[in-house]
């Protein structure tokens, strides 16, 4: 699985952060982007997803490969 923060989207309510911080980090704007080049290890795919559900813009976009 492969997650990505549309940039344009994102408005840095940082609920990424809350249910996934293994996953995304944010800069010093408070804008999130995804950690390891965006690849998710499986034992975190269900945190992805659901920080995915959390964003209020829909900002994080899911590839599953």
């Amino acid at each position: 699985m492969k997650v990505q923060v549309d940039s344009s989207k994102c408005q840095g309510h940082n609920r990424c952060m809350i249910f996934a911080p293994e996953v995304f980090e944010v800069d010093d704007y408070g804008f999130a982007s995804a950690q390891r080049g965006g690849e998710v290890p499986a034992e975190l795919a269900d945190k992805a997803r659901t920080a995915a559900a959390n964003c209020p813009e829909l900002a994080i976009v899911i590839s599953e490969d």
